[in-house]
């Protein structure tokens, strides 16, 4: 059963190009099977999370996130009546626009394009399936849903916004997407916030001392240590975090539907017009899963290591940038041919602009192999 205020093939806004229905799919289904086949979702492989690609291969990826982002989701819109299609659809590509080395690459790449206009990887997203993949004779990019772009756009800012027409309005009246964007949005916080935690373990970076003066993690961990059987270490933090996510899932179910039944939106056009969004955890596991995220941000984001490889990564992305500004033969044929263009047509930022766009498709390693043709040989990527 779909509620009344989900998004349908029939109350959608529609694709910027107009396309024949399709005999077997819905649009949103169309929608998620181009986010898989797309060149950007196949790159997240090799883009980080929290861990440069190298350091293992037990560590997730931007890939793997995406996916544990679109398995919460689905399970959330399916227990609440919302369309789990466009949900997935959402989740897949929320992070098509990040570049190599997580948020240490795009504070670079902002910093190098703050004179035309900066870099906002939620953005780059919106960019990537509108313009930058090219797949079809019919139209640029993917050709997405209003909906699925609208779910993509998490945020963004008020200059930006100006220049987006009908997907900026939101910000600039402070309102609300539909439930599946705003679903898609939690279910991104839930997924990195619990396995950034298995993550941090497994890397050494985190230890379960430390996390025991969290009380999300406290509560599922010594519960699970109480057991009669004695689990390994691997098991004994795979059981809490498993826990843990249960616990905030099944509360953002019911919160929400709480939230809906009382605000009784008729459509998804209701949902838009409100301030709040009605997608949200009750305030007791809402306070414990922000406590989590700051112990995460001062503990995890915020190590010496993780540190160290964000100052590496910041120096060769800027780096980079300046090679090809400075020389655009030194990229691809392609992205040259596009820099030229875009800079007779634009000036000095639509040639800067392709230059970013190039540079932000760059996967971990790609990147540092460029550096080290490009730049510097003797770059010893880690250390």
């Amino acid at each position: 059963m779909i509620a009344r205020c989900a998004a349908t093939d029939a109350n959608s806004r529609g694709r910027r190009y107009a396309e024949p229905v399709h005999p077997y799919r819905n649009g949103f289904q169309r929608d998620r099977d181009r986010v898989l086949h797309s060149s950007a979702f196949r790159r997240l492989v090799y883009k980080t999370q929290v861990f440069v690609n190298h350091e293992g291969d037990l560590y997730r990826s931007r890939l793997t996130h995406s996916l544990e982002v679109a398995q919460i989701g689905r399970t959330v819109a399916g227990r609440l009546g919302l369309n789990q299609d466009l949900v997935e659809a959402i989740c897949l590509a929320h992070d098509l626009g990040h570049t190599p080395f997580g948020h240490s690459g795009q504070d670079a790449l902002n910093r190098c394009m703050r004179p035309w206009g900066g870099f906002e990887h939620n953005l780059q997203s919106l960019r990537v399936v509108e313009e930058l993949e090219e797949r079809y004779l019919a139209f640029p990019g993917l050709n997405l849903s209003f909906e699925t772009r609208e779910g993509i756009l998490k945020h963004c800012s008020l200059a930006h916004a100006r220049e987006l027409g009908e997907l900026g309005e939101r910000f600039l009246s402070r309102l609300q997407p539909g439930l599946e964007a705003q679903l898609a949005n939690l279910a991104d916080e839930i997924a990195y916030n619990n396995h950034d935690v298995d993550d941090g373990l497994r890397a050494g970076l985190l230890t379960v001392e430390e996390l025991a003066g969290v009380s999300l993690f406290r509560r599922h961990y010594d519960a699970v240590r109480r057991m009669r059987s004695r689990p390994s270490r691997r098991v004994l933090i795979h059981e809490t975090v498993r826990r843990m996510i249960n616990e905030v899932v099944t509360d953002l179910i019911e919160a929400t539907a709480a939230n809906i039944e009382a605000a009784a939106p008729a459509s998804i056009e209701e949902v838009r017009e409100r301030s709040r969004p009605l997608v949200r955890f009750s305030p007791e596991v809402a306070a414990r899963h922000r406590e989590l995220k700051l112990f995460l941000r001062q503990h995890l984001y915020r190590h010496e290591r993780v540190l160290a490889m964000n100052r590496q990564a910041r120096r060769v992305i800027a780096a980079l940038f300046q090679r090809f500004m400075n020389d655009l033969r030194a990229m691809p044929a392609e992205h040259a041919a596009r820099a030229v263009a875009w800079g007779q047509a634009r000036g000095e930022a639509g040639r800067a602009r392709a230059v970013a766009d190039y540079v932000a498709g760059m996967t971990d390693r790609y990147a540092v192999a460029a550096y080290r043709r490009l730049v510097d040989p003797r770059l010893e990527w880690g250390n």
